[in-house]
């Protein structure tokens, strides 16, 4: 829609995520290197918390693709699961025939048996869980019971749980100690400043291809912040439809104005929707607003 009207390639604040726009904030770089480290030390559980919107997925997605050759991956984005579908879909990821296994015991020794073969082979096993607060307590008591999986030297398989808040809710209740006690690093991902969302926005836009003057200046992106506070996704809701109203206006850049009425017509933006009044909704006044121009180009 707005791409060529500011001279960018890609979309820059789409809400899907993109290793392709990481960049080296604060929060990320370390929640990377706590499951760097962690990895590398071969034990237990690691565990990334943080809230809706601040970057766990992009980070679980970011591992992924620079784990060493030397790991093998087991990658579950959607963990809700019984431990016996968790057990399946372990063997499953570790590329284990289960055609005609009906036995649990039988499934959780073809696991076992597929887990030595891969640690004789010099290869290091990790379990990757995204969305964990869904995780039914005895799916995760079934999780615990994988790391004790183990050879004189080493534990044959570790877990990375990536979840929401309510994930270490979960964990503190009295029947999850045991796994709690299995946690041996954690990182608790925080929102961005606003001098982390100003440079946030300005790596967007120049992955993105923008090379003119500064879409968004620091009164827009002050605003910015304190309507999406600090969260990224909510950042990149935020400036879409900014930069989607600062479009239909036929302007070359976003006013605070534009925030304002993004701020607004988001469910979960700030306080601010409550202060700033607009008769008509913001999608409306975009879809008016470029159609009058698309007519002003026939």
């Amino acid at each position: 829609m707005y791409q060529q009207h500011f001279g960018l390639q890609t979309l820059p604040f789409a809400l899907t995520p993109n290793t392709g726009f990481f960049f080296g904030l604060a929060p990320h770089v370390e929640a990377l290197q706590v499951l760097q480290v962690a990895l590398q030390s071969g034990e237990g559980f690691i565990k990334v918390t943080g809230e809706v919107g601040t970057g766990k997925t992009l980070i679980c997605r970011k591992l992924l693709n620079e784990l060493p050759d030397t790991f093998v991956c087991a990658y579950l984005p959607n963990p809700y699961l019984n431990p016996t579908e968790l057990r399946m879909a372990v063997a499953e990821e570790l590329g284990i025939e289960i055609t005609g296994v009906h036995d649990q015991q039988q499934l959780t020794g073809l696991i076992q048996q597929q887990l030595l073969s891969l640690s004789a082979a010099g290869k290091q096993i990790v379990l990757v869980l995204d969305e964990a607060q869904a995780l039914p307590d005895d799916s995760l008591e079934a999780l615990r019971l994988f790391t004790n999986l183990e050879t004189e030297q080493r534990k044959l398989v570790q877990v990375v749980l990536f979840g929401q808040p309510e994930l270490d809710q979960r964990l503190a209740q009295q029947n999850l100690r045991q796994l709690r006690q299995r946690i041996t690093f954690s990182y608790q991902l925080r929102p961005l400043t606003v001098n982390e969302v100003a440079a946030y926005v300005r790596h967007r836009l120049a992955v993105s291809g923008y090379q003119g003057q500064p879409l968004f200046r620091q009164g827009e992106t002050r605003l910015l912040f304190k309507g999406s506070r600090g969260i990224p996704r909510l950042i990149n809701v935020l400036a879409h439809k900014a930069l989607m109203l600062s479009f239909g206006e036929g302007e070359t850049g976003v006013s605070r104005k534009h925030i304002r009425a993004a701020i607004k017509d988001t469910e979960d933006a700030s306080q601010y929707r409550a202060a700033w009044r607009w008769s008509v909704p913001l999608l409306l006044c975009v879809l008016l607003a470029s159609a009058a121009i698309w007519r002003g180009m026939l």
